[in-house]
């Protein structure tokens, strides 16, 4: 058994995630079919020990997708895993936020291959990979206000870093999806093609990323990394903004948000 195989079957046998190497590409399956591919502590944790065993061996170029047959690519963050209200759903050691850092870290290409809905952080970590390929049956959703959540201004630069100002508050506060069609002309999406195209046109695109020089990837993609994720926000003001945030995960809004998902009834927000 190769370390991939002990990666992906830690909890055999229900794997969430399926690792394999093909033509000297790294592929990473989310593979959750009965949760939806939902983004479980177990599910990051391995995928970004998977990344990191990527990197060790050298592996150029990291596909990140969905099974095969799947109409939902990803639900979003688990719910019934975040944090009970009045603590940080989304602080700097959650699962999820470790995956994202080593999606945007990796020494290489990492590519997300859409076929299907993704939702809530999933959307964030599709933007944290370099490139988008998806079919005509991909929409993207970003939803914490439907739960009274307030994403950490980390996720916000990941999508300011990518879209346009006003599309980001559209999507943030809106939480509609948008259409595969729409999502590429505002650039969520860097090749739409159609389905039956999705997987060959990804490997074509892969393989031509793994035969360019490696360390000379690494170094631009790092570079970029650096200037898109470290803009400077006054001391003050960063505390300013972690206290409104604090001020929503603390609230009544977010308790009846997460118990109205839990209940699937539609939330009555208050503004308190």
């Amino acid at each position: 058994m190769s370390k991939y195989d002990a990666i992906a079957n830690l909890h055999a046998p229900s794997a969430l995630i399926g690792v394999e190497i093909i033509d000297g590409i790294g592929i990473l399956t989310l593979k959750n079919r009965r949760k939806l591919n939902a983004l479980r502590r177990d599910m990051m944790r391995r995928l970004t020990e998977s990344l990191e065993s990527f990197a060790e061996d050298k592996i150029r170029v990291v596909i990140l997708r969905a099974e095969a047959g799947m109409d939902v690519w990803s639900s979003g963050h688990d719910i019934t895993e975040l944090p009970r209200p009045g603590q940080d759903p989304l602080p700097y050691a959650d699962p999820l936020e470790e995956t994202l850092r080593a999606i945007r870290a990796y020494p290489g290409p990492v590519i997300a291959m859409v076929h299907g809905s993704v939702w809530g952080g999933a959307f964030d970590m599709v933007l944290s990979c370099d490139i988008v390929i998806a079919d005509e049956s991909a929409s993207f959703a970003i939803t914490p206000v439907n739960l009274g959540l307030p994403y950490n201004t980390t996720g916000l630069l990941h999508f300011v870093g990518r879209l346009r100002e006003n599309l980001v508050k559209e999507l943030f506060f809106t939480a509609t999806p948008i259409e595969a069609k729409k999502a590429a002309e505002y650039g969520v999406i860097n090749h739409l093609v159609p389905s039956a195209q999705l997987e060959t046109h990804t490997m074509e695109i892969a393989r031509q990323m793994a035969s360019k020089a490696p360390l000379a990837m690494a170094a631009i993609k790092e570079q970029l990394r650096v200037i898109s994720d470290y803009q400077p926000i006054a001391a003050q003001v960063f505390e300013r903004l972690q206290d409104l945030r604090r001020k929503a995960y603390e609230s009544a809004d977010y308790r009846e948000g997460i118990a109205a998902f839990l209940e699937k009834r539609q939330p009555a927000f208050k503004g308190e």
